[in-house]
């Protein structure tokens, strides 16, 4: 079967424009959307199983790709969070009608949140009725990447603007900006409570080498008024796209959906 050719939809931001890639699958609400994870895009195997899941239920599901990522337009170096969240936020307000279950994975989960926080603040009628969040990777540029970074590394960052580091996950190096932490200062969760207004439901793997499990137990101590879920596998990594795994996430966001 050939794959859907994306839409496109123009944000404009600071004087100009950027297209940015989605895909939606019309049907029954609530809209299931899947904001990926850092330099991934619509098309990994957690949002596809989620898209054959909502083909055979007949579920609204949206999808998309931030800039600098996949089909979209612009420069991954060039983006920050406050781009990906602007993203986001642009792609749900276009083609939702409803509150939506917001699904994230690693930096999308980080983003959930934020377009949870931004919707609740804006939009209350708007506000997500549930989130599925896989190894999410809350305030990652602050809590997880900067502290191991080598001070020779730092110096590098500091010096030349960005630092080309290597993939586990890709052949081509990741660049990582000054611009990126700059940035991802004002987006920070941690320490003051976190509040959805909505279920939260959590996964997370314990062999997990980006997101330890700690991680996550902490983002589960920052949402007390929110009905919360944490769930971890054992044998889990990072990617968490396991036939097991994916068996899990449709069963989480099945839960939420019939709640």
């Amino acid at each position: 079967m050939a794959e859907p050719k994306p839409q496109f939809l123009e944000v404009r931001s600071g004087g100009t424009t950027r297209r940015l890639a989605f895909l939606k699958q019309d049907g029954a609400g609530p809209p299931v959307v899947w904001l990926g994870g850092f330099r991934s895009d619509m098309r990994a195997t957690k949002a596809e199983a989620l898209a054959q899941w909502a083909a055979k239920q007949g579920r609204s599901f949206l999808r998309l790709d931030y800039s600098g990522h996949g089909e979209s337009d612009g420069n991954f170096a060039d983006s920050t969070l406050s781009v990906w969240l602007e993203d986001a936020l642009a792609v749900i307000e276009a083609h939702t009608s409803e509150p939506a279950i917001l699904v994230g994975s690693s930096m999308g989960g980080w983003i959930g949140l934020l377009v949870a926080k931004r919707l609740r603040q804006t939009a209350p009628s708007h506000a997500p009725c549930g989130l599925v969040l896989i190894a999410p990777a809350v305030d990652f540029t602050h809590e997880l990447m900067w502290p191991e970074l080598p001070p020779a590394i730092r110096e590098l960052i500091a010096r030349d603007g960005v630092w080309m580091r290597p993939s586990a996950y890709s052949p081509e190096p990741t660049p990582i900006t000054q611009r990126l932490f700059e940035d991802a200062r004002q987006h920070l969760l941690f320490g003051q409570p976190i509040r959805t207004g909505c279920p939260v439901h959590i996964m997370q793997g314990l062999r997990d080498p980006d997101v330890p499990w700690q991680h996550a137990i902490r983002l589960v101590e920052h949402l007390p008024s929110d009905p919360v879920k944490l769930a971890l596998i054992k044998d889990g990594d990072h990617r968490l796209s396991g036939p097991d795994d994916l068996v899990r996430l449709v069963a989480a966001v099945a839960a939420i959906s019939s709640s």
